[in-house]
């Protein structure tokens, strides 16, 4: 028998179904990813599955005595005690006295009170006669598996522990179906990395939702995907199920398209005035009549986002020279002697453990914090679009539309003026949720939110503090390839692996004691490097990809005075060659241009031969020169 069998079942939050006849199926050792846009009904099905739901329609069987659990997207707030007595909590009534022995235990270790040891023998007696010895072995054993300290106090751990004892907490319960969703989510590499390693050795049955594909890729066994309310199962791999993906929606595209036309064609064969009432038209109007309530019956996917960056004028050559920062906090060091140099059009990756520093890296570089030594240097024209992990630009109490547009009607995308309506609907928001508060939207649309906020006005540098999260995987790539093909200046902070590889063309690394170095390439291309420079690190590489060439990265030859002289004054005459570069653009792109004098145009002509030449050259041994600049 099947661990987990759904049949027709439909359900909904009292509104039109989200879900609708689905039927699926679960074995025994099955890896199940499951798929679907924010909104689809993912969430809702993994409560299905567990019984926090009910169905409206249908029946679900459970294999007899099964145990099924759940790792919540989100962690709770306000909860009090130790990893310990948050681990045995998983184990209900059983789990109070275990966390009551535990404390009372090491109470008495410290003190033989007669009345603590009174308190003890009872609550042996009760753990006793409920058979929770056997659970109290399993309960340490996992907390030492996942390296947890039993007497930390959860509310003070980070996000990636919490995410691990809430993950224990499921395993004390040895589910025989544990459903984790979107369990990545605010996890650092390493924390990713080490859940991903203790999964892939799990044996236990797992329904899990993710938007991390690295992940994905390394665990799952079959796709199933929610698709306009139905569920579909592909039994392969993800990368086999985006081909056979493909495939499908062609093929469904092509027959829509058929059955529209024949629709149109019926349709205009009955306006023609042809007596339909004629014995042998009946069939004909009655088959009519029956394509057209399919058609109404037919649920049209969603459109795709039509996310678009708004590009501003180039910036300067140089973005950002920063020279030995190093920044404290709380006595201790987050960034030390730490330089860089970042040139227009350079797309850097920042990663490390969360609570190193990234973001506050990312305030230093755009001078939002001042560095306790060190000087950073900026660019000419830049105009900065900043993506806040923290939501911190939204405000809850406006609506959706009021926090891109700020109250106005139009905005002006690329020199066209939109209705904010329209423009909302390229970020898949409907007029309702355009209209409602921020409050009401979830994680992944207000990731989109933000997103569309950011997208409204010009930028020639994106600062981009993990834009991925609770992102669906459609939302995810079209952001994606946006970046890649974006013009100008890229500050990446991300725990998405695949979208580093693809994304950056360098990437800066926190690693010990504040020190943050700098790699050539992406997330795969770093484990290389780090692998070279450490024969011991046996990890595993993950194959490469082709990608944007790397940067050159800076190294400390050092200048003299002459060439520190010379650098300054390249630096301002390349300025003026660009500013004199872009008059000419301008006066050129003038339709009015070529009906001048013969000797005007071939003045204004050479003239931009001459600089885009004298530029080049500039631009060249300036380069070297900051290259080489300590």
């Amino acid at each position: 028998m099947a661990l987990l069998n759904m049949l027709n079942i439909s359900a909904g939050y009292g509104g039109p179904p989200l879900l609708e006849g689905v039927n699926l199926q679960i074995e025994r050792g099955e890896r199940v990813c499951l798929l679907g846009r924010n909104g689809a009904g993912k969430t809702t099905l993994m409560k299905l599955v567990t019984g926090e739901l009910p169905a409206e329609l249908g029946t679900i069987d459970r294999q007899k005595g099964s145990c099924f659990a759940r790792l919540e997207q989100q962690v709770p707030v306000g909860v009090s005690g130790t990893v310990f007595d948050e681990v045995a909590a998983g184990l209900g009534k059983q789990g109070e006295l275990l966390s009551e022995f535990h404390h009372v235990s090491h109470q008495l270790a410290a003190d033989s009170n007669p009345d603590l040891l009174a308190r003890l023998e009872r609550v042996q007696h009760e753990l006793e006669a409920a058979g929770g010895w056997e659970i109290h072995h399993r309960t340490e054993r996992i907390i030492t598996e996942m390296d947890l300290d039993a007497d930390a106090v959860f509310k003070f751990l980070s996000a990636g522990l919490k995410r691990r004892v809430l993950l224990a907490k499921s395993l004390v319960r040895n589910p025989d179906l544990l459903l984790l969703d979107e369990p990545t989510n605010h996890l650092d590499i390493e924390a990713i990395s080490w859940l991903e390693d203790y999964l892939t050795r799990y044996s236990g049955t797992l329904l899990f939702v993710t938007h991390d594909r690295m992940f994905l890729r390394k665990l799952a066994t079959r796709i199933v995907e929610i698709d306009l309310g139905q569920v579909i199962s592909w039994s392969c791999d993800y990368e086999t199920y985006l081909k056979r993906k493909e495939v499908n929606l062609e093929a469904e595209a092509k027959q829509q398209a058929e059955f529209d036309k024949k629709l149109n064609q019926e349709e205009a064969w009955l306006r023609r005035g042809i007596k339909a009432r004629r014995v042998r038209n009946e069939g004909r109007v009655r088959r009519l009549k029956e394509m057209r309530e399919q058609r109404r019956q037919r649920k049209d996917r969603d459109g795709t986002a039509g996310m678009i960056l708004q590009d501003a004028q180039r910036t300067g050559r140089l973005v950002i020279n920063a020279k030995n920062i190093t920044y404290t906090y709380d006595k201790q060091p987050l960034i030390k002697d730490f330089s860089t140099l970042v040139l227009r059009g350079d797309k850097i990756g920042i990663i490390g453990p969360n609570g190193c520093g990234k973001t506050t890296l990312l305030q230093i570089l755009l001078g939002e914090l001042t560095p306790g030594e060190g000087e950073i240097r900026h660019g000419t024209k830049l105009q900065v679009a900043y993506f806040d992990q923290l939501h911190a630009q939204l405000d809850e109490n406006k609506t959706a539309q009021d926090n891109v547009s700020d109250g106005h009607d139009m905005l002006t995308i690329n020199g066209r003026k939109r209705h904010i309506i329209g423009y909302m609907e390229d970020f898949l928001f409907t007029r309702d949720q355009a209209r409602g508060l921020v409050s009401e939207l979830s994680g992944g649309e207000r990731n989109r939110l933000l997103l569309a906020r950011l997208f409204s006005k010009p930028s020639n540098v994106l600062v981009l503090d993990e834009p991925t999260n609770d992102l669906d995987l459609e939302t995810l790539e079209l952001l994606e390839n946006l970046l890649v093909d974006y013009q100008g200046t890229i500050l990446l902070v991300s725990h998405d692996r695949d979208f580093l590889n693809n994304v950056v063309t360098s990437t800066l690394v926190f690693e010990d004691n504040g020190s943050v170095k700098e790699y050539a390439g992406g997330y795969d291309d770093w484990l290389v490097q780090k692998k070279d420079a450490n024969p011991a690190v046996q990890r595993e590489v993950p194959k490469k990809k082709e990608k944007t060439p790397p940067r050159k990265i800076q190294t400390a030859a050092g200048l003299t005075y002459k060439e520190q002289g010379e650098l300054e004054e390249l630096t301002e005459r390349i300025e003026i060659l660009e500013a004199r570069q872009k008059e000419l653009h301008n006066l050129m792109a003038d339709p009015q241009f070529f009906q001048k004098e013969g000797c005007e145009i071939a003045e204004a002509t050479s003239e931009l031969r001459k600089i885009e030449e004298e530029l080049n050259l500039a631009l060249d041994r300036w380069t070297e020169l900051e290259e080489r600049n300590e």
